[in-house]
């Protein structure tokens, strides 16, 4: 059941700006594969090719991304340890003073990256490569799959804030209770915040912070 939809930001305009300046930028900050994705997009409609990014270092926050980005043509440089901003950051130690930043990220998103990064000397220009959306059709589903009478899943698995948030929500909108004896599923600690931070505590918590580490924690969660 999806609890986000990707689609396209209010406007392209800044990140259209972006990539026909990319001589302006050091570094290239992209923080996940529907980012990489987007910015291939623009990449096509503007006629731009990967050898416009050679100078350009490259972090990614995740395998998966880092993958994406691959796909375009694109080399990463940084990839950290663990998949989530503050591993980013710290990855990227004094690297970015005085230095041009480029990031590329949903419309909204934590500020960890750009504040963090600006407090080391940096210039960042963040930019919004899509959002994401409530899809109407999951209404429908909340009600087949938690409705009277269902039998409710063991385990959910949980992929980002968004969509902890917008399963709640979800619920609310297709008049069901969300259902927290369900075992809750988290692909990493700020997931696992937001379950929190609704009363939901995550029976398991992936790590590494990826899909393979989510399959596992599953299998843990259930036994």
């Amino acid at each position: 059941m999806p609890a986000i939809e990707i689609v396209a930001p209010e406007s392209y305009a800044e990140l259209d700006w972006a990539l026909g300046n990319l001589s302006q930028y050091a570094w290239l900050i992209v923080t996940s594969a529907n980012g990489a994705q987007a910015l291939g997009g623009r990449m096509l409609a503007l006629g731009i090719g990967a050898g416009e990014f050679v100078h350009l270092r490259i972090a990614a926050v995740g395998s998966g991304t880092a993958r994406a980005l691959g796909d375009l043509g694109l080399a990463v440089a940084v990839t950290p340890a663990e998949y989530v901003a503050e591993s980013l950051v710290e990855s990227l130690g004094g690297r970015v003073r005085g230095e041009r930043v480029l990031l590329a990220r949903a419309e909204v998103a934590r500020d960890v990256i750009p504040d963090v990064l600006r407090a080391r000397g940096a210039t960042v220009d963040v930019v919004d490569a899509y959002r994401t959306v409530i899809p109407a059709e999951s209404v429908t589903s909340m009600r087949t799959i938690f409705g009277r009478g269902g039998r409710i899943p063991d385990a959910a698995t949980f992929t980002s804030s968004s969509t902890v948030t917008n399963f709640l929500n979800l619920a609310r909108e297709a008049g069901v209770s969300a259902p927290k004896a369900m075992k809750a599923v988290s692909i990493g600690p700020v997931t696992s915040g937001t379950l929190r931070e609704n009363g939901w505590e995550p029976a398991a918590e992936a790590d590494p912070h990826d899909l393979g580490g989510l399959v596992e924690a599953v299998v843990r969660a259930l036994g």
